[in-house]
């Protein structure tokens, strides 16, 4: 009897596929329709992300490009302002051999 229930079914699914229609009906233009399976964005877990500019003092809460930009930011600045205290900056030679002359 199985055998009768599954070659019924594949002809059936066979006459379905094969037979030319002018239209989609809608089941087949539901089938159609792309999901997104685990693409979407609308579940978050915790707080809403801010902008950088609406929270400045909770760090946790910035978007997370906006931590990558600020972080970045601020080593570049604490390194830079660490090689020109340590250097002494650029030092103006025109105005020491000036003072020298004199």
């Amino acid at each position: 009897m199985a055998a009768w229930t599954a070659a019924a079914r594949q002809a059936a699914n066979l006459a379905r596929l094969s037979a030319p229609r002018s239209a989609p009906t809608t089941r087949q233009a539901a089938s159609l329709i792309q999901r997104r399976g685990l693409a979407g964005g609308g579940d978050h877990h915790g707080p809403a992300k801010v902008n950088v500019w609406e929270d400045p003092l909770n760090p946790s809460r910035w978007k997370e490009e906006h931590f990558v930009i600020v972080s970045l930011t601020g080593w570049g600045l604490l390194l830079y302002g660490g090689y020109k205290f340590f250097t002494g900056g650029k030092k103006d030679t025109k105005e020491e051999k000036a003072a020298e002359s004199h």
